[in-house]
């Protein structure tokens, strides 16, 4: 059986005037098996930026939500349905997991230099953030019980705690 040689393609090649792609190095491709190691490339620094950035992202992850949950809110109607129910329980529920949860969400993205990585002080401008999307995610939770009428806002909600005077006696002899 012949085998396929296939170095000797590479000088008859008619894309051997081609530029290698990005990253690709001919000496560590052609070595089978060499023991010699790749040096990173990437410093603590720029892994520390990185994992600032991914932060930021994950900070602001509930508000990117919000234009799904507002669809998903306008869809259920204003009915008290088991459907939409679900729908503000869920609305509701989500920003107290989130928020109870803050420190362990945000413990990958510590930095290097961190101790803790657990601790309130760690990326703090990206936690008041995720705090206050998950804020205005439980407000347009509470918006739409308010506009289903499940808060009591009105003053008829509060009429059995309402004294009333004594009316004015009128007489028409």
């Amino acid at each position: 059986m012949s085998r396929l040689e296939y170095s000797t393609l590479e000088s008859t090649s008619k894309w051997r005037n081609l530029p290698s792609p990005p990253g690709f190095s001919k000496s560590s491709s052609s070595s089978k098996g060499s023991s010699k190691a790749i040096a990173p490339t990437t410093t603590p620094e720029a892994y520390d930026q990185l994992k600032e950035k991914r932060a930021w992202d994950l900070a602001i992850s509930p508000a990117k939500s919000l234009p799904m949950q507002f669809f998903m809110l306008y869809m259920s109607g204003s009915g008290v349905q088991i459907f939409s129910m679900g729908i503000i329980f869920m609305l509701l529920s989500s920003p107290f997991k989130n928020i109870l949860g803050m420190n362990d969400a945000f413990a990958s993205f510590a930095p290097s230099a961190s101790k803790n990585p657990k601790s309130f002080s760690t990326l703090p401008l990206q936690k008041l953030a995720y705090l206050a999307c998950n804020l205005l995610t439980l407000g347009v939770g509470l918006w739409k019980c308010r506009s289903m009428g499940l808060l009591p806002t009105g003053t008829g909600d509060w009429l059995a705690f309402e004294t009333r005077g004594t009316a004015p006696e009128l007489s028409l002899f």
